[in-house]
């Protein structure tokens, strides 16, 4: 058998009897497990001097991986920088490096924390690595291996592009080490970082490391999801009986005992109810089958909160007198720092009492300390239940003996939508502790609207697609002419993972123009007409229908007194109509015997004709599209003033003072933030008032009620807020010119609230004004103190001086608390 002819499989354990790899032996010696198979292929190939994506479920053991890329730094005396998507984790996983390399070899930078950043192993935010890219920050110098954890946040819409940018923009000598969770299209995106990385190996591994036990609460009782006897996946057919027995059965009352509540289902014009079992009997009913510790995932904070409470009104208690004990001892140690007057505005004796019992809540309306005690408690398996809303699956180290899923739909923000495979996947990686359990539990609670077949289809489902979602930005076109030219930079954005995409779909697109072009000269041929040209009289026909269907929908709006000033237009109409129906009755083929079935072609092309314009416009747009839009940020930015092209007519540009400006500015507003300071429209303002206008700047308000009118700070700061609105309005005209897309309008919700918190306001007002939870509360400062930073790094010396002023005021109590506690 040929070499070609192996599987990966084969390939990996031919090569490993044949090779020996002593850097990967001596890294295994360290471990506490065996490797898995995916595990060593992936550190050989890392060994031989290859990239690697591995795409393994949650919990499968891919950051041994990027362990063993920092033992090879180590060992060949090269930096190594390990990127996480979000600041706990680098937190977490500096915590965990320092444990294992000493704090003199880590490092760790997150923005707000910048700690032995010249260490040979720097943990930090891919953010913070994107912007030492564009820098050229001696930090760079000798890195050998980066490792992209969590790499499918590539998809993220608003984040997304900070992953490609650091893929295309790193040296070409440093190896990438991508890890991401189990994506459907993992052979396409390591298909690209070969491309755009050289030699990169896929490792593709669908196995978890604990298997995973899937069953459902159907009323009280705990039934297997799938049926254990069958050789192939199907439901279990009691649960498919038991599910249609109640669809089909009258109301029924309460039985007594266990509390329930019910979904109803109407169905031809029947009633019937599910009964749902409440949390308190749920969680009883898992210990009593030894499936604690659990996770259950309820998609509201309210519902987590409401959880809690209902297990504290139950009398459910988890924990021993001694476990009580050291959770109260790790609780006071964590939260000394925190005013007491903060503790009874934040909840913190009602949040004590649940851990207490080994009870917690868990979502990002929490305060970070919080949160981060109640990860603590779960590992130590002092809190043995926690209700946590799905952010909870992002990454965070939290495995549990079994996941409960209180429903399979969740609200998007405009309705309930029903979560994706790579949803449920991301969610059930949770259940099962390498090491500890030898099955892992996912339950899902049974209501009415749950078809068993649908459910056991997205259970069976692992995995789903990783699609780009990037596009060149303001401040991304200045820091790429700066960093590489105009034409090296459109070169550049022309191998992203988003051009790569579409380029593969234009392929597809291609191919079905083909397929479409025959048959519509089959329908071209089919129509012919020995009298004349029937592709013309078809279209007169076609124009007609067009024009009767539009007067008779005018007439119809005419009726309801509207639109009456189209009178006019209509009467165009009514004479070209008539024109057409004369140029039809005139025309040859109109006394055709077989004209009908000539039309019936006729009809068929017109319909396929549009289908194709319609694939050629798609084409049009995928083909060069991230270049296009660099090109129209180019333009605009020229017309701006914040780039010119080069005298030497080549077509480059040199990017002028303001552009040096916008290139230090990162998010949302850059443009409007530069232009801003450029015009010095906020030079007026003094610190609370600054630190109100970049709350304007970065907050998005989740309120539905359009008449609610938020209070502004008074003094000048209306006058300031309604010329910084007359700026993005002059903006979003220039974007609509050049081709752009529009962005949001600013919020003003945050203003009065983050005023008042800087000018020293209590949090409990400050909370209450905002109407925001703690959490959310902290996570919208922090973005705040970010602009307020870049501000205070970009602005004149006076507004320097303001912004800096505004970041203090800002940063004090439980924000402060936050960043440093």
């Amino acid at each position: 058998m040929s070499e070609i002819e192996l599987s990966p499989a084969e390939r990996f354990a031919k090569a490993k009897k044949s090779k020996s790899y002593p850097l990967v032996e001596s890294f295994i010696k360290l471990l506490k497990f065996p490797m898995d198979d995916f595990q060593e292929q992936a550190c050989r190939a890392l060994a031989d001097g290859k990239g690697v994506l591995v795409a393994a479920p949650t919990g499968a053991g891919k950051t041994i991986i990027g362990e063993f890329a920092i033992h090879l730094a180590l060992e060949k005396n090269l930096k190594v920088f390990y990127t996480t998507p979000i600041k706990a984790l680098s937190n977490q996983k500096y915590a965990e490096m320092v444990k294992r390399y000493g704090a003199e070899r880590v490092g760790l930078l997150t923005g707000d924390t910048n700690q032995n950043s010249d260490a040979q192993i720097v943990v930090m935010t891919t953010e913070v690595l994107r912007n030492m890219i564009y820098a050229n920050s001696e930090a760079l110098m000798n890195l050998g291996y980066v490792v992209m954890d969590e790499v499918h946040y590539l998809a993220d819409r608003f984040r997304g592009a900070v992953w490609e940018e650091v893929i295309l923009h790193l040296p070409k000598d440093v190896k990438i080490v991508s890890l991401s969770a189990t994506v459907s299209n993992a052979e396409e995106f390591g298909a690209w970082l070969d491309e755009v990385r050289g030699d990169t190996q896929i490792i593709v591994s669908e196995v978890r490391p604990v298997p995973l036990n899937q069953h459902v609460f159907f009323g009280s009782e705990l039934l297997e999801l799938f049926d254990e006897d069958a050789k192939t996946p199907r439901v279990n057919p009691e649960l498919s009986q038991k599910h249609a027995q109640k669809m089909r059965a009258p109301i029924n009352r309460p039985q007594k005992g266990r509390k329930t509540n019910f979904y109803d289902d109407r169905r031809g014009g029947s009633q019937s109810r599910i009964e749902r079992i409440s949390k308190p009997d749920m969680v009883e009913i898992l210990d009593e089958q030894d499936m604690l510790p659990a996770i259950f995932f309820v998609f509201s904070r309210a519902g987590c909160e409401a959880s809690v409470k209902a297990c504290l009104s139950s009398g459910i208690r988890l924990t021993t007198t001694e476990q009580k004990q050291e959770i109260r001892r790790i609780v006071e140690e964590k939260t000394h720092n925190i005013n007491d007057e903060d503790l009874n505005t934040l909840g913190y004796f009602e949040w004590l009492s649940a851990l207490e019992r080994g009870v917690a809540a868990h979502h990002a309306g929490m305060l970070p300390a919080f949160k981060e005690v109640v990860e603590e408690l779960f590992l130590r398996k002092l809190v043995r239940v926690v209700f946590a809303t799905e952010t909870l699956a992002l990454g965070i180290n939290m495995p549990a003996r079994t996941v409960v899923l209180e429903r399979l739909d969740k609200y998007n923000g405009e309705g309930r939508v029903q979560i994706t495979p790579g949803e449920y996947t991301q969610l059930t990686g949770r259940a099962g502790r390498r090491g500890i359990d030898t099955e892992g539990h996912s339950v899902i609670q049974w209501s009415a609207n749950m078809d068993p077949a649908s459910v056991a289809g997205l259970a069976s489902k692992r995995t789903y697609p990783l699609i780009s979602p990037f596009r060149p930005t303001y401040n991304m076109a200045v820091n790429l002419i700066e960093a590489f030219g105009r034409e090296r930079a459109r070169e550049v954005l022309e191998t992203s993972f988003a051009q790569f995409q579409a380029d593969r779909s234009v392929v597809g697109l291609a191919k079905g123009i083909r397929e479409k072009q025959v048959s519509l000269d089959g329908y071209a041929k089919a129509m012919e007409c020995h009298k004349g040209e029937f592709s013309v009289y078809a279209g007169i026909r076609r124009e007609i229908s067009d024009l009767e269907r539009s007067l008779a929908s005018g007439r119809v709006r005419a009726e309801r007194g509207k639109d009456l000033r189209q009178s006019k237009g209509r009467h165009l109409q009514e004479q070209r109509l008539n024109q057409l129906k004369r140029d039809l009755r005139s025309h040859p083929c109109h006394a055709c015997n077989e004209r009908e079935a000539h039309a019936r072609w006729g009809e068929r092309w017109f319909q396929l004709h549009r289908e194709l314009e319609a694939i050629l416009d798609q084409i049009e747009g995928r083909t060069n599209q991230v270049a296009r839009t660099f090109d129209r940020i180019c333009d605009m930015l020229e017309v701006m003033n914040y780039i010119q092209p080069l005298a030497d007519l080549t077509g480059e540009y040199e990017v002028l003072d303001a552009g040096r400006t916008l290139a230090r500015i990162y998010g949302e507003r850059d443009l409007l933030i530069a232009e801003a300071l450029r015009e010095g429209l906020w030079k007026e303002l003094d610190a609370p008032s600054l630190a109100a206008m970049a709350a304007v700047l970065v907050y998005e308000s989740r309120r539905d009620d359009e008449d609610f009118e938020p209070r502004i700070p008074k003094g000048n700061f209306g006058d300031i807020l309604d010329a910084t609105v007359d700026l993005w309005h002059d903006l979003e005209g220039l974007r609509h010119e050049h081709k752009l897309g529009q962005t949001n309008p600013l919020d003003l919700s945050l203003a009065q609230p983050i005023y008042r918190w800087a000018s020293g306001a209590k949090l409990d007002t400050v909370l209450d004004s905002a109407d925001l939870l703690a959490g959310d509360f902290i996570r919208w400062t922090k973005q705040i103190i970010d602009v307020l930073d870049q501000i205070s790094q970009t602005a004149d010396a006076e507004l320097a001086e303001t912004a800096k002023a505004a970041v203090d005021k800002v940063k004090r109590g439980i924000v402060a608390y936050s960043y440093y506690g």
